[in-house]
């Protein structure tokens, strides 16, 4: 039986540390969130209870009586003793004893017919309409409009409004003004229009951006491993700058490029052609812009991965090869492509992982563009969660679209395996087995 390492699990630790926080956490908390309504009108933490006007049609369309329905949209006042206890605190005991002799257990209709009773006292006349209107707030008999902390203060204002039971429960679910477990999030995200149209979005995204990703960075690798190695160094070091910059410079110089008072535009007009918005004007510009943009920030580190494994390559082989008779072309084809089965398979998922979650060259160059032409999935989820027009944040639903992401991305990095056929990858060498 193997001994404890302390040592060993004490240089592990920071790193199992890491780990836990910044990738198995946000993972979980994803999961959590998704199935979750949380937002901003509900909070992160516990709610209240609170029915408003605006609830009694949903009241309504869950099923509860046309008795408890009339009951809370047509409440009134009535002089109980509650009531009247309320007014001796708020004035004196002598106000509520005249009005108890004038109209105990009387009921009123409406506030205005609440306020007449009030200004009936004669010994203790209420001469202000705002203080009239003030106490007769406390003679309220209807549970709506007033906040409850718990469910039992609520369920014991239902009772002593003769509520039902049975429609108690419906009230309760629609009071509560915070969060609760709920898969609603993930059935609303396959029956919106817009998820599939961020979905197809994503689909075109992801596979254009990464052939361009892989495709380019190749090409950059292998053109610049026949050249001198002070030229190569020099074109890698321009290629590479993309990926060094900060995503808002870099965007940035696009605008530059691209915008209606960019270079493209003034240099077109030497030509007649009015300036125009080359980023934003259509969706095929946008399209062809936020794949560009994200294209070369990946193409400059596939060229440095494959850069490196090319250089690994036994010098020998490429000798041998060209006393037989091979052109640059067969070297590429049989020799150094063969070779990067490694680096293509973690370039191709580092860059699809990459393309699947990341949204902040969109975002900062088109924010999902026009008409929401380049929203993908990511991007969507960031919107929905973090940063809407309609104010009201969406934590769960957000949630929700992220965590499709991950389903997504532990079913692509599976297909990955399977297809460079990863186990004779890191299989031991035949001399060794």
């Amino acid at each position: 039986m193997p001994r404890f390492n302390a040592l060993g699990f004490g240089f592990l630790a920071p790193a199992m540390i890491v780990v836990t926080l910044f990738f198995l956490a946000p993972v979980i908390l994803t999961v959590f969130f998704a199935f979750t309504n949380m937002s901003t009108s509900t909070g992160i933490t516990g709610g209240e209870y609170l029915l408003t006007q605006s609830d009694l049609r949903e009241v309504k369309a869950s099923g509860v009586s046309e008795e408890t329905y009339d009951k809370l949209e047509n409440a009134g006042y009535v002089v109980d003793e509650t009531g009247l206890a309320l007014l001796a605190e708020a004035r004196d005991q002598a106000t509520a004893d005249e009005l108890a002799d004038l109209h105990a257990g009387a009921q009123f209709s409406s506030r205005r017919d609440m306020e007449r009773a009030l200004k009936d006292l004669r010994a203790n006349r209420i001469r202000s309409t705002r203080d009239r209107k003030a106490l007769a707030e406390l003679f309220t008999s209807s549970v709506m409009d007033e906040r409850f902390q718990t469910e039992e203060e609520f369920r014991a204002a239902l009772t002593a409004a003769s509520i039902p039971e049975a429609d108690q429960n419906i009230l309760v679910k629609v009071a509560y003004t915070g969060w609760v477990w709920t898969t609603e999030n993930m059935k609303l995200l396959f029956s919106l229009d817009s998820s599939w149209r961020y979905a197809m979005n994503t689909l075109f995204y992801v596979v254009f951006t990464l052939t361009f990703n892989v495709g380019f960075g190749l090409f950059l690798a292998i053109s610049t491993f026949y050249l001198p190695s002070g030229i190569a160094n020099t074109f890698r070091t321009i290629w590479f700058l993309p990926r060094i910059l900060p995503p808002v410079l870099y965007v940035l110089m696009w605008y530059w490029l691209t915008w209606d008072t960019g270079i493209i535009s003034s240099f077109m007009s030497w030509f007649g052609v009015a300036p125009r918005n080359w980023m934003l004007d259509t969706a095929t510009n946008a399209w062809i812009v936020v794949i560009l943009i994200n294209g070369f920030v990946g193409a400059s580190l596939g060229m440095i991965l494959f850069s490196s494994a090319i250089r690994t390559i036994p010098a020998s082989m490429l000798y041998a090869s060209e006393v037989d008779g091979a052109n640059r072309w067969q070297q590429i084809r049989y020799i150094i492509l063969p070779q990067l089965r490694w680096p293509i398979l973690f370039t191709s998922s580092y860059q699809t992982l990459s393309l699947l979650t990341s949204f902040e060259y969109i975002l900062l160059a088109t924010d999902g563009g026009p008409g929401g032409a380049t929203e993908v999935w990511a991007l969507a989820a960031y919107h929905t969660a973090l940063n809407n027009y309609g104010g009201n944040l969406q934590y769960g639903l957000g949630a929700a679209y992220a965590l499709v992401l991950v389903v997504i991305g532990i079913v692509t990095s599976a297909l990955y395996l399977r297809f460079f056929n990863f186990k004779d990858l890191v299989a031991k060498p035949r001399i060794e087995q």
